[in-house]
């Protein structure tokens, strides 16, 4: 019995991911590097039998899955579910800001952010919930094969979080999702099975090197 694979994308580099600025609902759009980025993983991966592909409303997602779907002539589905988290106050801000802005708020939400939220924005918890719901849609419609799913760096953590039955509140801590990374899991009988996680080898090796947040 074949299972259902879930490739896990996130996106490529922006001006915020290279800045370490919060961005969750600003909607930015990759940089050159980021095409670049975008069109590797293409490359290298034009030749899986892919089965579907998601994205968030986010262009920068989209962006991402844009030159696969074009290798494969496919389109991508856009859920809401895979967005990225929303930092409320924080959007546009450097660590260092938000620290001297919010500080009682930022210690907490370093602290757990699972069920602390930033200013504003959305609790770990949040995410989890909804991108939950698109998984569940994902694999009620598909029992098996490849599908992609092209998201965000805390969108990622926190669901590869929920998937491995990790503590939500050290989805930080413990979860490292650079930019353009693919992170494999399979779901089969006995549950989820990691099987790659971050990785950036589809990437040239100049790209490799850039370590955007």
């Amino acid at each position: 019995m074949n299972n259902l694979n879930l490739y896990f994308l996130r996106h490529g580099e922006t001006v915020a991911s290279q800045s370490g600025t919060y961005c969750g609902a600003l909607d930015v759009d990759l940089t050159p590097e980021g095409y670049q980025m975008a069109e590797d993983f293409a490359t290298a991966y034009k030749d899986l039998a892919w089965t579907a592909i998601f994205t968030s409303p986010l262009k920068r997602t989209q962006q991402t899955a844009k030159p696969l779907c074009e290798y494969l002539d496919l389109n991508f589905q856009i859920k809401a579910g895979l967005r990225e988290i929303y930092y409320g106050e924080w959007e546009g801000k450097t660590p260092t800001e938000v620290n001297n802005q919010y500080h009682d708020d930022y210690v907490s939400w370093l602290a757990d952010p699972g069920w602390n939220s930033p200013t504003g924005g959305e609790k770990g918890i949040d995410i989890a919930r909804r991108s939950s719901e698109v998984l569940e849609e994902i694999e009620q419609t598909y029992s098996e094969g490849n599908v992609l799913v092209v998201s965000h760096k805390a969108t990622i953590r926190i669901i590869l979080c929920s998937l491995l039955g990790i503590d939500l509140g050290r989805f930080r801590d413990r979860i490292g999702i650079p930019v353009a990374s693919l992170s494999l899991v399979e779901i089969g009988e006995r549950g989820p099975l990691v099987h790659v996680m971050g990785d950036r080898s589809h990437l040239r090796n100049e790209l490799r090197q850039r370590q955007g947040s």
